[in-house]
């Protein structure tokens, strides 16, 4: 029986991270991923290399582009004549990147002496693993003196729209299509059907979003939701909030809808695509034989303790499998902090500074409390705010929708959350975990000096803004 010091269970970030990292630090470490490409070859990165993260900000970004040409640059004295859309030059942009990043990580397992098992794990009883291997040969067993489990999550599917051929599809299906429908159908408006949306949108389909909660991304901060929805409507998103999807038919090549509104009464529409946008589950299915007792919550998600140590010695679960945001960031750290323990090393994730982002136009991004979260716990609070329509650099990059709020402890002045809505969000809010990280006041960021004309000045005068400072806009009386 071959044995490792740790095995690892899934290469999406938060398994290639903990495998790199046991690698790095003298382990002798095996990494098993079921995952192939559409050539049948091992594609190691999960869901966010594959059909997640990355080919979703690919398809973002070329749509963007696409659409700021068309429709602002002729504004800027940018001619270039008639703009046309060649969809399979991009979607091989899109393949080609992604084919990049994940060989990148097959290479990273090789410089670090990390073995790459091709197939399937298996938990078994005493940190045995059963690996089945994708060439069908026989399932042989493992052992390790730790085992990771990080084999990431799946999109949810719903009885009433059931996934059909190419014509009802989840997220993976809707970064594939191979002509823009001319009426696409999203059930769901959370930050999957957002983004998917948006790309779709923006080369030239029509957009309806189906959400059956009645608040728009409960999620965010209640200002920024709100400036959020005010935006995509502008854009051309028909978002419909408290619609139920209550069942569909495919027939003749589109879909035939039935959902009830937010009053009640039920409603038909007709796509020629729908996504199902609904959320993900996590892949605990056959993860781990029954004998080998390995404890669910509720919900479904492997229980770990706050190290992510699960109720079996030695055996940890990261990731999408367990609790907490399903993000490809929180995962790798969780990832590196339990191969960290495991070296005997001090190492914790601070789950209260993981930055959030949505990849559209405004951008959203967010990280700590939120203002109705504060007034729930009856958290004193001030909070300041700057509008992206002040800023000399969002007037250069054409963006000028959205702001930058600050929430501070209204005793200690400790930044307690920060949100954000508008150009390069995802990358301003880096700044904001920094300093949350680092136990900062909304004064520290008030007496930073931030570089001008950039967007990051609006961060620092909503700092400002925190005990009513702003210097460029004008205070409320």
């Amino acid at each position: 029986m071959k044995r490792y010091d740790v095995i690892v269970i899934g290469g999406g970030p938060a398994g290639y991270a903990a495998a790199i990292r046991a690698a790095q630090l003298g382990m002798n470490v095996a990494c098993i991923d079921e995952r192939m490409d559409a050539d049948g070859r091992p594609a190691l990165g999960g869901t966010c290399l594959n059909v997640g993260c990355i080919p979703s900000k690919v398809l973002l970004e070329a749509s963007a582009i696409y659409d700021l040409t068309r429709r602002r640059y002729p504004q800027w004295g940018i001619l270039t004549g008639e703009i046309g859309l060649d969809l399979g030059a991009m979607m091989a942009h899109k393949q080609a990147v992604v084919d990049r990043m994940t060989q990148g990580i097959a290479t990273l397992f090789q410089a670090n002496g990390v073995r790459s098992l091709s197939g399937r794990g298996r938990l078994l009883p005493n940190r045995e693993v059963e690996f089945t291997p994708a060439d069908g040969s026989e399932p042989t067993t493992l052992s390790a003196d730790h085992v990771v489990l990080a084999a990431g999550s799946r999109p949810v599917e719903i009885g009433a729209a059931p996934l059909h051929g190419d014509i009802i599809v989840d997220s993976t299906g809707a970064l594939g299509f191979r002509e823009v429908p001319a009426r696409l159908g999203v059930i769901g408006a959370g930050v999957i059907g957002l983004e998917l949306g948006s790309v779709w949108r923006r080369l030239g389909a029509e957009v309806v979003l189906l959400e059956a909660q009645q608040e728009f991304l409960n999620v965010c901060d209640r200002q920024i939701a709100r400036e959020a929805l005010r935006s995509f409507r502008a854009q051309g998103l028909d978002v419909r909030l408290g619609s139920r999807v209550t069942g569909c038919t495919v027939a003749d090549g589109v879909v035939d809808l039935e959902y009830q509104d937010e009053q009640g009464q039920t409603r038909t529409e007709r796509f020629d695509r729908l996504i199902v946008a609904v959320g993900r589950q996590s892949n605990t299915d056959g993860l781990c034989a029954s004998e080998a007792g390995l404890l669910l919550d509720e919900w479904g998600f492997v229980h770990v303790d706050r190290h992510c140590l699960t109720n079996l010695p030695g055996v940890h679960a990261v990731g999408d499998l367990v609790r907490g945001p399903m993000l490809a960031h929180k995962g790798a750290e969780e990832g590196v902090m339990v191969i960290e323990r495991i070296a005997g090393r001090e190492a914790a994730v601070n789950y209260d500074t993981i930055p959030s982002v949505i990849y559209t136009l405004p951008e959203i991004a967010w990280a700590g409390a939120t203002e109705q979260g504060l007034t729930a716990t009856g958290t004193a609070y001030r909070s300041g705010t700057f509008p992206f329509a002040a800023n000399g650099r969002a007037h250069a990059y054409g963006e000028t929708e959205g702001m930058v709020k600050v929430l501070a402890d209204a005793t200690t002045d400790r930044v307690l959350g920060v949100h954000m809505i508008g150009p390069g969000c995802s990358e301003l809010i880096a700044t904001a975990v920094v300093a949350m990280e680092f136990g900062a006041s909304s004064e520290d960021l008030a007496l930073t000096v931030f570089a001008h004309p950039t967007l990051s000045e609006a961060l620092h005068e909503a700092a400002l803004g925190v005990h009513g400072r702003a210097i460029h806009i004008a205070k409320k009386k």
